[in-house]
């Protein structure tokens, strides 16, 4: 499943998908590639020139997983050992705020939100409560975070206030502030689930 999430994106080389999976080893990686490529939900592929590169790639029915991923999230927020201070790589960022926006606090919203999350850059779209997150470029953003998915996320899921983020360091925002700051709100946890007694 981690393997797949880095995947829902885009294509990935083999590095890229190493540093997004920080606690899996080469060898590993590569056995999962296979096992998820032999079942018919990855595929490998060679970028045209210039690039010339091997990347790994969803398949049509590998991306059918997407909503798998955001039941799951939903359902993994409600644990009571959901920690959202833990680390979280971009792409996990973007696929829990795909997922945790409200839509209801975003209606009426839209605008262009991008992130520089490491090497990573995304934008996310968002129009009358509905979002969409791309990969690559931030290029034509009314707003541009940059800095790491654990401070954007400590903002938007942990109530930090942007303007301490920005103060430690951990953050930074280019562009419409009042977007950022409306942005952080449209994403409330769920009601954590009913422990048995």
């Amino acid at each position: 499943m981690p393997v797949m999430r880095e995947l829902m994106f885009g294509p990935r080389r083999f590095g890229d998908l190493k540093r997004g999976l920080p606690g899996i080893s080469a060898n590993i990686l590569t056995q999962r590639l296979e096992s998820l490529a032999a079942a018919g939900v990855v595929r490998r592929r060679k970028l045209d020139p210039p690039a010339s590169v091997q990347v790994y790639e969803l398949t049509k029915w590998g991306y059918e997983a997407g909503p798998i991923f955001q039941a799951m999230g939903l359902w993994a927020a409600r644990s009571t050992q959901h920690d959202p201070a833990k680390p979280f790589s971009p792409v996990s960022l973007m696929l829990s705020f795909r997922t945790m926006m409200d839509a209801e606090r975003a209606r009426g919203l839209s605008g262009r939100i991008g992130f520089r999350l490491g090497s990573e850059s995304f934008l996310l779209r968002i129009d009358d409560g509905k979002v969409t997150p791309l990969r690559g470029t931030v290029a034509g953003a009314d707003l541009v975070f940059i800095g790491d998915p654990a401070a954007l996320a400590a903002g938007a899921y942990g109530g930090q206030p942007l303007a301490a983020l920005e103060a430690s360091g951990a953050l930074k925002i280019e562009g419409d502030r009042a977007l950022a700051e409306r942005f952080v709100t449209l994403f409330p946890l769920p009601s954590k689930a009913e422990m048995p007694v």
